[in-house]
């Protein structure tokens, strides 16, 4: 997020813009790790790599630790500076989207101790092609929701929730046709059910990036969009 943005520039004190720049580069450096775990977790089921698997799950204790630092930092400035107006929807935003960043680690991690588990057990499970179908997309999300965050773009964010219900949608048709697999042939319903938990886990992440995106419009617009339908938001940000 660039606090460099001519919206923001006379709202906010040499000394506040410095100590939210400063959470800003922790949130910033923890996004990057993020969107890495999964594109690590991805391709660690997808191409049976344990090394890389371990890895994504080791990397979770980065993700944690600047999550606590984020939450103090954030914390402190709410108590020194008693931030008001859109300053307070920034440090607001912040630390809620800093707990959907962290919840998309333990997504990562999980996909990537079933990957791990897979690995184990030998040979590609049926399923592997809506995973990385929907993986591609999620991936796709997460880098847009933490570049509308960067940018404080509504219109980017609004695209992001869009691109979560065609998540949505293809999470429910790879989830029915699995499904059927596993009653046609019941010798994989082991292997299918730890595909089906990973297709979850990409869905929950696409839900966090629209979580993400959803901050990015209150920062901007001071609009609660949560729990709204994707056409409604649209309305109401033009109407800004």
């Amino acid at each position: 997020m660039s606090l460099k943005n001519p919206m923001l520039a006379h709202h906010i004190s040499s000394q506040f813009n410095e100590e939210l720049q400063e959470v800003n580069t922790k949130f910033m450096t923890m996004g990057g790790i993020v969107e890495q775990q999964v594109t690590h977790a991805i391709h660690a089921l997808l191409d049976m790599d344990v090394s890389l698997a371990m890895d994504v799950q080791y990397t979770e204790k980065t993700v944690n630790h600047l999550e606590r630092e984020i939450d103090e930092s954030l914390t402190l400035i709410l108590a020194r500076r008693h931030p008001a107006a859109i300053d307070l929807r920034m440090v607001i935003a912040m630390s809620k989207a800093n707990t959907d960043l962290e919840r998309i680690g333990d997504e990562a991690s999980k996909i990537a101790s079933i990957a791990q588990n897979l690995c184990e057990e030998g040979g590609s499970p049926r399923g592997f092609m809506e995973t990385r179908h929907i993986g591609n997309q999620v991936r796709v999300m997460i880098h847009d929701a933490l570049d509308a965050f960067a940018r404080l773009d509504a219109e980017q964010a609004v695209n992001v929730l869009r691109a979560d219900a065609d998540i949505d949608r293809e999470y429910q048709s790879a989830t029915r046709t699995l499904m059927t697999y596993m009653i046609e042939d019941p010798r994989y319903i082991s292997r299918v059910l730890n595909v089906l938990w990973v297709l979850r886990s990409l869905e929950r992440i696409g839900d966090h990036a629209r979580n993400l995106s959803e901050q990015v419009i209150y920062i901007v617009k001071g609009l609660d969009v949560r729990h709204t339908s994707v056409d409604e938001i649209v309305q109401q940000v033009h109407r800004q």
